[in-house]
């Protein structure tokens, strides 16, 4: 069993919706704003519906995909934008090129410029991720079978999707704590980089990282 100086702080969050001032009423506009938006609306609407209380699943994976068909009634473009795995793209940039050419695409294929009422128009917010200190904190890698099922939902955005965006290596913060406690957590940290956050919810998530804990630890008898 692995004991370590370097704790890992538990952290939980919280996302402040902002205006951006960005609206759209056509698919024609509605690209265009896309091109102009801050970065950080890009990523609220595409991993914003995590921290937000649902009653359902959502029809469509982004809010981006969610109004082509229920504000354009466009399925076909709803579809072509809802597969879009924001854990693919590099970084924000390269995931809103991506948005651009498909939207490019659909308005070159079909030659019409589909548009939406105006109480259905999209507005375009962003978000500020707000960081608590939960005054938890783990001290060895064995720790996690316990500590993974009692983290918020908070917790568990903060550590396994946006640190994503705050790490070199892209990773979640647990990888990249196991990854500097040495070589025998590799496995661990692969099996947690190879989750895909994006097609879940947090609740199955959390589930996924504990389950990855239990199957690591047994195999090494601990």
């Amino acid at each position: 069993m692995a004991e370590s100086n370097q704790r890992f702080h538990v952290r939980d969050c919280a996302l402040v919706r902002m205006s951006t001032g960005y609206r759209a009423l056509t698919l024609r506009e509605f690209k265009e704003c896309i091109e102009r938006v801050p970065s950080s609306s890009i990523y609220h609407h595409f991993w914003g519906r995590f921290l937000q209380p649902q009653f359902d699943e959502p029809e469509y994976n982004n809010d981006f995909a969610a109004w082509a068909y229920h504000g354009l009634h466009e399925k076909a473009l709803a579809e072509k934008l809802s597969v879009i795995d924001p854990t693919e793209f590099e970084d924000i940039e390269a995931l809103r090129q991506e948005l651009i050419e498909r939207i490019e695409d659909y308005l070159f294929e079909y030659e019409y410029v589909p548009w939406a009422r105006a109480e259905d128009q999209f507005h375009f917010v962003k978000s500020q991720l707000v960081v608590l200190d939960t005054g938890m904190s783990i001290s060895r890698p064995e720790d996690l079978q316990e500590a993974i099922p009692n983290m918020s939902l908070g917790s568990i955005f903060y550590h396994f999707i946006d640190a994503r965006r705050r790490t070199v290596e892209k990773t979640n913060d647990f990888s990249a704590w196991l990854l500097g406690l040495g070589p025998e957590y590799e496995p661990l940290a692969s099996a947690f980089d190879k989750l895909d956050p994006y097609f879940s919810s947090l609740k199955a998530l959390r589930t996924m990282i504990h389950q990855a804990c239990i199957s690591f630890f047994s195999s090494r008898g601990e």
